[in-house]
């Protein structure tokens, strides 16, 4: 590697560890972050260390990623014995969490868990129900978000293991 490739390398591990935290600290799209960085990476090094292959693979990945973000909630509300109105609501409540000021993330999670809640107990009016779809929601992230952890600490250790070995 020459010291620029090494510099490159240094840098792009940063941003990953960085985008590692975004996972846990969802401010950061931390997933997406460590994609393009390893996409940057390999487009800087002329594709000498990272070709389309592993580029497809992440990219995969990725979009697996994302869409844990939504499903989750819905699978949650489901196995907690949540109906078609709690995985709604759930749905709805994350789209109103995210857009309420100031509240960043905290809202989508809590979105879901109120929008699960709330549209259960309108449809059903069983408290208990409603409660269990709402802690769905909840553990739903909770699931996803370790989900997404694993998926993103794969993708940086495949990016270590073609650039080093």
């Amino acid at each position: 590697m020459t010291p620029f490739e090494i510099t490159l390398f240094i840098l792009a591990v940063l941003i990953m560890l960085v985008g590692l935290t975004g996972v846990i600290l969802p401010i950061i799209p931390g997933v997406p972050m460590i994609f393009v960085t390893a996409l940057l990476f390999a487009w800087l090094t002329d594709f000498a260390y990272i070709g389309g292959r592993i580029l497809l693979i992440f990219g995969a990945m990725t979009i697996a990623a994302l869409a844990l973000d939504w499903m989750a909630a819905a699978i949650g509300v489901k196995k907690m014995g949540g109906s078609y109105a709690g995985i709604i609501g759930a749905f709805i409540g994350m789209i109103a969490g995210l857009l309420l000021p100031g509240v960043g993330f905290a809202g989508f999670i809590i979105g879901a868990f109120i929008g699960a809640f709330a549209l259960e107990l309108l449809i059903n009016r069983n408290t208990r129900k409603a409660f269990r779809a709402g802690f769905g929601s909840f553990i739903g992230f909770m699931a996803g978000g370790l989900m997404k952890f694993l998926i993103a600490a794969v993708m940086i250790g495949i990016f270590f293991r073609e650039v080093l070995f």
